[in-house]
């Protein structure tokens, strides 16, 4: 239930930020797509892929090999055994993947989180390992002739490489999801996980069980589950001295996914300003026990870059640094509930440092019913 994915305006366009969107000029949109994509197909000759993914909705058994140690020659590979559930999401615009997974070297267990951007036609795939309770950076890609090839770059091993997976051998009833690994910039890669999965039943519509409830840290945002009534709060121009706000209407679901590792929040409002769709994934770090925040929006289709906090005396803060208007600023997101059936959130914007904040967004929230 954090604001921060602010509406475009008509002489204003978005950027992409660790906190969702932030107004800036027209002029320096990032997700605005050239005119001309490689070899010269037109983005307006690009095919609507936001149904690539569907194939893979449903529970899964999945069959995994790992190479022990990628990217030093080693060619000694050990096997996993496990289970997939996939569902989607957000109404259909994203779907949430939970594997877990067991071998001669342990326990894993992961949750991906697959959104679709309608703007460049591809999708992103953003990552986390239930060991550290964040997101990694998302891996972007798409799909050509049923196969689809995702991207990043990333640190391994104390340097940068680049990873690529793959999903192809696409059936109804199977898949096969393979990663590499890149220390030469792409020129040459090494496969170090390979996935044959096979269907095990039909697409699941429940959630999974939640951990019950606590006092400790990882239930901080318990008092968040449910669907409320939202009432948003929003200065127009953040950061110029002005003292002009907008409002918007709208309700949040927040719901815990993963076994109560993790929540997902999902906004829908409307206002003066347009109509806004966002979604907010929330992981908890069981070794810092901390949280950290991602947001997307419908129009994006990819989740930033998490902020991270905490809860003291039952109000939580969380922070992140990004750019603004072409500047770095200091974000930080409040939230707390007021009463059994209510709460509160704000962002802030900070130019200095942190030495003084200027809110920018207010919600106010009303419960309608109890855990979603």
């Amino acid at each position: 239930m954090r604001p921060s994915d602010l509406l475009r305006r008509a002489a204003a366009s978005v950027v992409i930020g660790a906190v969702g969107f932030l107004p800036q000029p027209a002029s320096a949109d990032p997700q605005t797509p050239s005119p001309t994509l490689t070899g010269g197909q037109s983005a307006g000759a690009l095919r609507d892929g936001r149904h690539d993914f569907d194939f893979n909705i449903g529970t899964w058994r999945t069959h995994i090999a790992r190479l022990v140690h990628p990217l030093t020659g080693s060619t000694t590979w050990y096997k996993m055994e496990g289970d997939v559930v996939v569902k989607k999401v957000w109404n259909g615009r994203a779907s949430l993947e939970e594997v877990e997974a067991d071998g001669p070297r342990g326990h894993f267990e992961d949750i991906g989180l697959f959104l679709y951007n309608p703007a460049a036609h591809q999708w992103t795939q953003t990552f986390a390992n239930v060991k550290y309770g964040t997101v990694n950076a998302p891996m972007t890609g798409e799909f050509k002739n049923g196969r689809g090839e995702f991207y990043d770059q990333e640190p391994y091993d104390g340097r940068m490489i680049l990873a690529r997976v793959i999903w192809s051998n696409i059936t109804p009833n199977s898949h096969r999801f393979q990663q590499a690994f890149s220390a030469d910039g792409g020129r040459t890669w090494e496969t170090n996980m390979i996935a044959n999965l096979t269907r095990e039943s039909s697409p699941t519509v429940s959630n999974p069980p939640s951990f019950a409830s606590g006092a400790g840290p990882e239930h901080a945002f318990d008092f968040d589950l449910g669907t409320w009534k939202m009432h948003i709060a929003r200065l127009v121009h953040p950061l110029t001295g002005s003292t002009t706000w907008t409002k918007m209407e709208g309700t949040t679901t927040t719901r815990q996914i993963w076994n109560g590792r993790a929540d997902l929040a999902e906004v829908e409002a409307d206002g003066p300003t347009g109509h806004l769709e966002l979604l907010a994934l929330r992981l908890y770090n069981p070794d810092s026990k901390q949280w950290s925040i991602a947001f997307a929006t419908s129009r994006a289709g990819v989740l930033g870059t998490p902020s991270i906090g905490e809860f003291k005396a039952g109000r939580g803060e969380f922070y992140d640094q990004e750019l603004y208007d072409g500047r770095s600023i200091l974000v930080r997101f409040t939230i707390f509930p007021t009463g059994a059936k209510s709460a509160h959130s704000e962002q802030a914007f900070s130019p200095d440092h942190g030495r003084t904040w200027e809110v920018n967004w207010i919600n106010n929230f009303t419960r309608i019913k109890g855990s979603a």
